[in-house]
């Protein structure tokens, strides 16, 4: 069985797994990283989106042999301790329902700050488009990102 060394949230990680296992299988079965979830298999809910290279992208699309190259992020590896101004404000505005899309509509958010760290509302719903939640919290996810915008626009605020 191929052996892959992953740099997954700055540490490095070694697994032995076939080729064509995709990347959220990865993450959640070999090393333990369960916030990373499966919603379609397919691409489409934005549920597994993790960073590589620090864009987003649906984990369930991509064999752990394309990204072993690679700097992978996922919800763990944002921030240590849930002190990532998105993560605060997502609690500030009780986005989360049941919680299932949340983290790849966290990490989603989290690169479009980083692109563009004053999204209008309409760049924020264009960005977020591709992340479906069940529970239809669009309007607090994105009153989030505003706030987390502006935190992150104060000294001290930035991630």
């Amino acid at each position: 069985m191929p052996r892959y060394t992953l740099n997954v949230n700055g540490q490095v990680r070694t697994v032995d797994v076939p080729a064509d296992t995709p990347l959220l299988w990865v993450l959640r079965d070999h090393l333990g990283l369960l916030g990373t979830k499966y919603g379609c298999g397919a691409g489409l809910c934005g549920a597994c989106t993790v960073h590589l290279n620090g864009v987003p992208l649906r984990s369930c699309q991509f064999a752990v042999s394309t990204v072993a190259a690679m700097a992978i992020t996922t919800i763990e590896g944002l921030s240590a301790d849930a002190s990532h101004p998105l993560q605060k404000a997502w609690i500030e505005h009780d986005v989360p329902q049941c919680g299932y899309c949340q983290a790849g509509q966290i990490m989603t958010a989290a690169a479009l700050l980083k692109s563009n760290p004053r999204p209008t509302a309409e760049e924020i719903d264009g960005a977020m488009a591709g992340n479906l939640c069940r529970c239809g919290t669009y309007l607090r996810i994105r009153a989030a990102i505003q706030d987390a915008a502006q935190a992150m626009a104060t000294p001290g605020g930035a991630q």
